[in-house]
């Protein structure tokens, strides 16, 4: 009599298929015919779906699809020590009762040649097809990846980003040498020994840039760009946030390339207690267990920001998850201007840049924004009301300076450099 009991996929079981198929994928060695998130959406939308336990421990899994009067078998996935014991046959069994009872009067499976299911396949009198040859077709991430780029939120950035960041010269200057060139050029970069980087971490005080650096990277390699929130993967997590960071990781697997970009990466890999109880110690771990799988494949790029290093668990700065960390800090003078002259536009010509410069030092690209933004509507307003004819000058913008609050705080420079001292890595 068999030990396992099989019943129909139940949505919490998610968690340990996951971790069944990634299992799979690295005893097959070789990509599933359908992907990981087609087999999630079929098996939580209602199609044949089946699991297979012993005790509390999901053994098994077989999951299929109707259409029309064809079934399509879509993965067969069992545990490492429960192959070749009958329980593929089972699973298939039970599957196709299910696809019966939608109508289903022709079985179909693709699978690749010695993966998990062949042999139960065969033993379930399934036959192989000779003379028929499988197609596929993978398109640019704006047409097959759009479906997948939208679920995830992702998008493909405009080109010209990279060229268009203004100032910033020292961080700009190290974010090019170690990481865009070793991705633009990877047959010079192994030709000489230099591994191109999977994972970078950029840390820096709030509204230094680290965001819009990631994306200017994402234009310039032409990757589609995947911004992963922590606050929002916790509020749609329903209490499983570990699972949830798991299936975004595999459909991110499913992409040709990818840039995944991580802000605030301290909500899900902050310093854990060490006790069980510690409600950030399971998501942080699993964060852990991803970043490696996610290094293994070619054309993904992880980059976390941060504003404080130091909230971070010290495992998650070792060597081997990242390759380069990345100070990102406040602009210095010549950087202020740049940026200055980037948001002013026309009036740049009309103003006394070097006051607007000396007047925010303790400035952000994102304060200086607000400023200039500021600066012209403020203009704009006075012309409304007393029609002077009068462009935005010098005086509006060091007004709208001076009703900034800067980001940056004496604390908060002592800290960044602090962590420089201690954490660089480039």
């Amino acid at each position: 009599m068999p030990v396992w009991h099989l019943r129909d996929f139940h949505d919490d079981d998610l968690d340990q298929a996951i971790q069944l198929w990634d299992q799979g994928r690295h005893a097959d060695l070789s990509l599933p015919v359908f992907p990981v998130s087609d087999v999630v959406a079929a098996a939580r939308g209602g199609q044949p779906a089946v699991v297979a336990l012993v005790g509390e421990e999901l053994v098994g899994m077989a999951v299929a699809r109707a259409e029309g009067e064809r079934g399509w078998i879509m993965i067969v996935a069992l545990s490492g020590a429960w192959r070749n014991r009958g329980l593929g046959s089972a699973l298939i069994t039970q599957v196709e009762q299910r696809l019966r009872a939608k109508g289903v009067r022709r079985f179909s499976a693709v699978l690749t040649p010695g993966s998990t299911g062949t042999a139960a396949l065969e033993n379930s009198g399934y036959r192989q097809v000779s003379g028929l040859v499988y197609y596929e077709k993978l398109e640019h991430p704006d047409a097959g990846d759009a479906g997948l780029l939208a679920q995830l939120g992702g998008r493909v950035m405009p080109h010209g980003l990279w060229e268009r960041l203004a100032g910033m010269h020292a961080a700009k200057d190290a974010i090019e040498r170690r990481i865009v060139l070793p991705l633009t050029e990877p047959e010079l970069a192994e030709s000489y020994g230099v591994r191109p980087p999977k994972a970078v971490i950029l840390f820096g005080p709030p509204g230094t840039g680290k965001t819009t650096f990631a994306k200017a990277v994402a234009s310039r390699l032409g990757w589609p760009f995947v911004e992963l929130f922590p606050s929002r993967l916790a509020a749609d997590a329903d209490g499983a946030l570990a699972a949830s960071l798991r299936e975004v990781f595999a459909d991110l697997a499913d992409l040709s390339s990818v840039l995944l970009f991580i802000d605030e990466v301290e909500e899900i890999a902050a310093a854990r207690s060490g006790t069980a109880v510690d409600p950030g110690h399971g998501v942080t771990n699993e964060l852990l267990k991803l970043i490696p799988a996610f290094r293994d494949h070619d054309d993904r790029l992880l980059i976390c920001a941060t504003n404080s290093l130091r909230t971070l668990d010290s495992a998650f700065l070792r060597p081997g998850r990242f390759d380069y960390i990345i100070p990102v800090g406040p602009p210095d003078a010549v950087a202020r201007e740049a940026i200055w002259r980037r948001y002013l536009g026309p009036s740049a010509q009309r103003v006394d840049i070097d006051r607007l410069v000396s007047a925010s030092e303790m400035f952000t690209p994102a304060d200086i924004e607000y400023a200039a933004r500021k600066g012209s509507q403020q203009a704009f307003e006075n012309e409304i009301t007393h029609r002077t004819g009068l462009p935005a000058g010098t005086d509006d913008f060091l007004a709208a300076i001076a009703a900034t609050r800067p980001t940056l705080t004496a604390q908060a420079l002592e800290t960044f450099n602090e962590d420089i001292e201690r954490h660089v890595r480039t």
